[in-house]
């Protein structure tokens, strides 16, 4: 369903260690931005109701119902540079980002768009 490079699952296993509890990653979408859908990753304890559970190199992920269609093939990745480091997201399924690159539109869900 969905794709983790090495590096962006060594650095969200830190991060969970920097936690101290037993978590899990959630991935999911949400309605918002400029071009209508915006991604969300977090920390859950547990799954909810409708979700799909998902194990990648160890990690353990979450993906809510609603938003598994939309994510299905999507790529993340973790580089660090100069300035830093942060998450990359490649998702086939959109065929629209903002300029800002924090949202973006799917041909069968293409969300509300707000203003940047």
């Amino acid at each position: 369903m969905i794709n983790i490079s090495e590096a962006a699952i060594n650095r969200v296993k830190q991060m969970m260690e920097e936690e101290g509890e037993s978590l899990k990653l959630r991935i999911g979408v949400k309605g918002g931005g400029c071009s209508g859908l915006s991604y969300g990753m977090g920390f859950d304890n547990e799954a909810q109701e409708g979700d799909t559970e998902l194990e990648i190199d160890g990690l353990q992920v979450l993906v809510d119902e609603e938003s598994a269609p939309v994510i299905k093939g999507l790529q993340i990745d973790y580089k660090e540079n100069m300035m830093g480091g942060g998450f990359t997201i490649d998702n086939p399924n959109a065929i629209a980002s903002c300029g800002c690159g924090s949202s973006f539109r799917t041909a069968a869900n293409a969300g509300t768009p707000e203003d940047c």
